[in-house]
């Protein structure tokens, strides 16, 4: 499962062929290497971020397109704040540019908004983007773009248990009641219903890891890694992606048919 996807050139291989009645309901992308790509062109890292904002909105079209019915897409995580002050500040103002040019785009591709993580922690101006995104496509019947902003998987689990002990205090539930589907139900996801687990992990710029991203939702994931950084990711890195993880068989912890 964890093996690294390499593009090939023969477009006459059938086994490189993208098969439209297998897509990904649900793609979980971890945009890495802005700030690399921007270092080889000997730019300053927020050019990569800027960049890497075009990257986000040429993706979200080309998933629409393919009938992709959730993108999640890690944006800012608890642990980005780390980062020095002056990439931050530029990472918070990121939403605001972003959703402030291409929410007509999003309504006008029927695609609607959802954020998660601890929004509160964010700067006014940038919940106030957020917000505003959320309510003007809440509309949207078609693809959910899901960014993960001030979003960590440990945090996310620890919140989940602990709602799940307040019902359990409160006289909701007993504790046996407490399973997987509960679980499930209080993550930062459960709005998703059946779409709620990625299908398909896509990490760029070469990293193999997951960094603390959906950690109860990729238990069964397909994960390929890709070596574009995030702003050299384009429609056909993406169509890649999706073939290699057509060529997987899922069996989540069983045997193959006979």
């Amino acid at each position: 499962m964890f093996s690294k996807f390499k593009r090939t050139n023969s477009n006459n291989d059938e086994t490189n062929q993208l098969d439209l009645n297998n897509i990904p309901n649900h793609i979980a992308i971890i945009m890495d290497g802005n700030g690399r790509w921007a270092q080889r062109k000997h730019l300053p890292r927020v050019a990569g971020h800027r960049e890497g904002m075009q990257t986000v909105k040429k993706i979200t079209v080309a998933a629409s397109n393919l009938g992709i019915k959730v993108l999640s897409l890690y944006a800012f995580s608890t642990e980005n704040w780390k980062r020095p002050n002056d990439e931050v500040n530029y990472l918070m103002q990121l939403p605001i540019n972003f959703f402030q040019t291409f929410v007509p785009d999003l309504i006008k591709n029927n695609v609607k908004v959802m954020v998660m993580g601890d929004i509160s922690k964010l700067p006014e101006g940038t919940q106030k983007a957020v917000y505003d995104a959320i309510e003007q496509t809440a509309g949207c019947t078609g693809m959910v773009l899901n960014f993960a902003l001030n979003y960590g998987g440990r945090i996310e689990i620890v919140e989940a248990a602990k709602q799940a002990a307040m019902e359990v205090s409160d006289g909701k539930i007993e504790v046996d009641q407490i399973d997987e589907n509960l679980l499930s139900s209080l993550m930062m996801t459960g709005s998703l219903a059946e779409f709620e687990d990625p299908e398909l992990l896509i990490r760029t710029s070469g990293e193999q890891r997951i960094s603390n991203f959906m950690l109860w939702q990729l238990a069964y994931s397909e994960f390929v890694f890709v070596d574009e950084h995030w702003p050299d990711f384009d429609d056909d890195s993406l169509k890649n992606a999706i073939i290699s993880y057509q060529g997987r068989h899922r069996r989540f912890g069983g045997l193959d048919k006979k």
